[in-house]
C-alpha cells in the first residue's frame, strides 16, 4: 500500500466530514425553509462528493482498483440533491410558507402572485368545500366483462 494514497484519501474524507458538519449547523441555525434547504443541498452535496472522491482516490492510488460504483454514487448525488432541494423550496413557496424576516427581495412574487389578493393553494382549499376534491372521491372502477 502507498502512504500517499492513504493521506490523500484521508484528507478528502476529513474535508467531506467538515462540509457535512457545516451543513448540519446550517440546518439548525438558518431561519427559514429556503435557506435551510440551501444549506442541506449545497454543502452536504459537497461533503458527500469529497468523501466519495477520497474513497475513490484511496482505492485507486493504494490498491489500483477503480470503482465504477463510486463514480455512479457521485453522479447520482449530484443529480438528485439539487433537484430535490429545488422541488422542496418550490412546493414551500407555492404553499405560502413565509420567508425569513430579513428577506430583502422576493423575485418570485410577480410570477406566482400577480394580484395583491393572491391566495395560496392551502388557503383556497381551506375556504370551503364548494368544489369536490377528486382525490378524496371514491375510486370507481369499470370492469369489462
Amino acid at each position: 500500500m502507498s502512504a500517499s494514497g492513504e493521506v490523500v484519501g484521508a484528507i478528502l474524507i476529513l474535508l467531506g466530514a467538515v462540509f457535512s458538519l457545516i451543513s448540519a449547523i446550517g440546518i439548525i441555525r438558518l431561519p427559514d425553509v429556503y435557506t435551510r434547504s440551501h444549506a442541506a443541498s449545497k454543502s452536504s452535496t459537497l461533503g458527500v462528493l469529497c468523501a466519495l472522491v477520497g474513497t475513490l482516490l484511496y482505492f485507486l492510488i493504494s490498491e489500483g482498483y477503480f470503482s465504477i460504483r463510486l463514480i455512479l454514487g457521485i453522479f447520482f448525488v449530484f443529480l438528485t440533491a439539487p433537484v430535490a432541494a429545488h422541488v422542496i423550496c418550490r412546493a414551500a413557496y407555492r404553499h405560502c410558507v413565509p420567508l425569513a424576516e430579513g428577506t430583502v427581495e422576493d423575485e418570485l412574487r410577480e410570477y406566482y402572485q400577480p394580484d395583491e389578493d393572491f391566495e395560496g393553494e392551502d388557503q383556497i382549499q381551506a375556504q370551503g368545500n364548494e368544489t369536490e376534491n377528486p382525490a378524496q372521491a371514491p375510486l370507481q372502477m369499470n370492469h369489462m366483462s
